[in-house]
């Protein structure tokens, strides 16, 4: 490509996300998102001291266990997955690749703060009965005997329906300290991949149907996760890097007001290849920029409730050697303080 043509499309790029739709406020949020009768995006974590970080949202008790049995492969999606059965007929997603380690720490902060999120844990080995001798995506993580290492184990949502994705520019929480929050905490642990896309709503029925349902809302992909603050070619750089994590810039700016924070980042001048991806990615960058200073600092006191073993947990939980999970945690503790020094 021609610088001149390079060019000509970076500034395109930049004049198409510079003109909002019709429907669109200037920093990205849309106009008329109408609350659903019950709606949650938050629930109180109760006491910081007795949550088990370790283990997450599922508990000890709700763990993975083998033998395991493949049920189909999950074709959707950029990372290989496929479906198993444990000995308790509890049916698993797998994750492989780069993604299943920062994808459970990942889970584990967010439920701490508040958030819903799915049950997810780390194995690093897995043994599947029935596996196919050639798995589509993913056969280059099944080592000769059989075993797959490093992956990620996550249980469906029980008692709910899936009704589908939410976006970031208009649901029913914008504008509130939660979902500010939220926002700070997808800059917290570097999530760049904010794409709605990896966003579900579900709907929970109370037993006995005498209440009205409940909208589930929550992130439903965490694995672009403590690496870089943007896209990057390699995808062992943009996720779970622990040296492009400590390096990455938390909080951009703030005022007496407002906060920007670095991720998302712009994006790189290699997606301008791709012009509508490049476009999107301008336009994600509202969700980490002008948050009001004081939701920032709220999530900031709600995490800073966590002990230095519990923060160290998350990070246990995803299989990191001793020296990986304590530099995480250091700077995520680093980021907290950050917060509360607001």
């Amino acid at each position: 490509m021609s610088n001149n043509l390079r060019r000509l499309l970076i500034l395109l790029a930049f004049l198409v996300s510079a003109v909002p739709g019709a429907d669109r406020l200037s920093d990205g949020r849309k106009e008329g998102s109408a609350a659903p009768p019950k709606a949650a995006l938050w629930r109180d974590p109760g006491d910081a001291t007795t949550l088990n970080l370790l283990y997450g949202s599922g508990g000890e008790q709700r763990q993975p266990v083998g033998p395991f049995i493949f049920i189909q492969e999950d074709l959707e999606g950029s990372n290989p997955k496929f479906d198993v059965r444990d000995q308790n007929g509890v049916k698993w997603k797998v994750k492989l690749g780069a993604e299943a380690r920062p994808e459970v720490a990942a889970t584990r902060l967010v439920w701490a703060a508040g958030f819903y999120t799915t049950d997810d844990y780390f194995l690093p080995a897995l043994h599947v009965q029935d596996l196919p001798n050639h798995l589509h995506r993913g056969q280059d993580f099944v080592s000769s005997d059989g075993v797959i290492h490093n992956v990620r184990l996550k249980r469906p949502m029980e008692g709910v329906e899936k009704l589908g994705t939410w976006q970031w520019g208009s649901n029913p929480f914008v504008d509130t300290q939660k979902f500010n929050a939220l926002r700070v905490l997808m800059a917290l642990i570097n999530n760049w991949d904010l794409k709605d896309a990896n966003n579900a709503v579900y709907e929970r029925k109370p037993k006995g149907g005498t209440a009205d349902p409940e909208q589930v809302y929550l992130i439903s992909d965490l694995g672009a996760t403590f690496g870089t603050t943007g896209y990057t070619m390699s995808v062992e750089a943009s996720r779970g890097n622990l040296e492009a994590y400590k390096h990455s810039k938390f909080i951009s700016n703030a005022t007496p007001d407002y906060v920007d924070f670095g991720a998302p980042s712009r994006p790189t001048l290699i997606e301008t290849f791709n012009l509508p991806v490049f476009v999107h990615r301008l336009d994600l960058r509202w969700i980490g920029r002008h948050v009001p200073r004081a939701d920032a600092k709220w999530l900031g006191m709600v995490l800073g409730r966590l002990s230095p073993d519990q923060i160290r947990d998350a990070f246990r939980a995803a299989g990191y050697s001793p020296q990986e999970v304590n530099d995480f945690a250091t700077v995520v503790e680093s980021r907290i303080s950050a917060l509360n020094a607001l």
